[in-house]
């Protein structure tokens, strides 16, 4: 699988990520998953063409998802060579603090549970919840900007579905990558002109799910939610007609969703999070679907005129 180089990081990361949120067992997605299916589903990301895995210290009761990467990690006695790991620091959650000291808690909670002593990527997660001022004296950007310059990530990053707030992080010039989820979709472009001024800024661009929670890969009529949000009239119209588009074509809707961002010049790597082994092969196969410049040509036309 190609690499592509992640903004001014310079590292070299895979056009996928697998997301592990999937694997916390959170209400939203309305399964679970238990130990050994998590860690064979880490495991088979590391035994992939897969170079780069996105979790959080939120993703889950007791950083579920984390302790789960942290025991894949320690079966294969350490990360394979050049893998790329992604975490996020969170609020507090019983409290909801997202102070400066917060932030260095989820931190020392994240790397304990993953069992590595740095991380190639650090992200503020969600920023757009905080009850503090995340840019005060001794707020999560103070924390944050110490931890990089202690040694403890390499790079910072804002992973968050508000585009104002991200915006108004990135600005401050202390962050080298973005992360925005289902705001660059099929169905949704809000992020275009985020990712767009990103790119000229020669940041890291991670564009997170493609399937914007499930609609564009189930298809409309198994999930009517997107975003974990039920639309309105004309957002499902596009949608169904979206999904016929592809069925006319021969073309699994899940694999125009995913190409679409994969495809995309202002997007490095795509996050698609799996919550079964097979499904990392699965995602890498939609890759490889011939999609015609028709299908392409057809699909713009259905975008909808609406923002999420």
């Amino acid at each position: 699988m190609q690499r592509n180089t992640l903004g001014k990081t310079g590292l070299e990361v895979s056009p996928l990520c697998v997301g592990t949120s999937p694997l916390a067992n959170m209400a939203h997605y309305g399964y679970d998953v238990d130990d050994e299916r998590a860690l064979a589903t880490v495991e088979a990301v590391f035994d992939s063409e897969v170079n780069f895995l996105d979790t959080a210290n939120g993703y889950g009761e007791d950083g579920l998802a984390e302790r789960r990467v942290g025991a894949a990690i320690r079966r294969r006695s350490g990360l394979p060579e050049g893998f790329v790991l992604q975490t996020k620091v969170d609020a507090d959650p019983a409290t909801g603090d997202y102070s400066g000291d917060r932030v260095r808690a989820s931190v020392e909670e994240s790397l304990e549970r993953l069992g590595v002593d740095r991380l190639p990527i650090l992200a503020l997660h969600d920023p757009e919840f905080m009850k503090q001022d995340g840019f005060a004296r001794g707020g999560a950007l103070e924390a944050l900007v110490a931890l990089r310059d202690e040694g403890v990530a390499d790079h910072l990053a804002v992973a968050a579905g508000d585009i104002a707030v991200t915006e108004r992080y990135l600005a401050t010039g202390e962050f080298d990558v973005v992360l925005n989820h289902n705001r660059f979709t099929l169905l949704n472009r809000d992020a275009q002109g985020l990712f767009e001024q990103a790119r000229a800024d020669g940041l890291g661009v991670l564009n997170a799910a493609p399937y914007g929670g499930g609609m564009l890969a189930k298809g409309p009529a198994a999930q009517p939610k997107y975003c974990y949000s039920e639309r309105d009239g004309a957002f499902q119209a596009s949608a169904v007609a979206m999904a016929a588009a592809c069925e006319r074509a021969g073309v699994p809707l899940a694999a125009a969703a995913l190409q679409f961002s994969v495809r995309s010049p202002l997007v490095d790597s795509t996050v698609v999070g799996v919550s079964k082994p097979e499904r990392v092969r699965q995602t890498l196969d939609l890759l490889t679907v011939e999609i015609p410049e028709a299908l392409w040509e057809e699909l713009e036309t259905l975008v909808p005129q609406t923002r999420i």
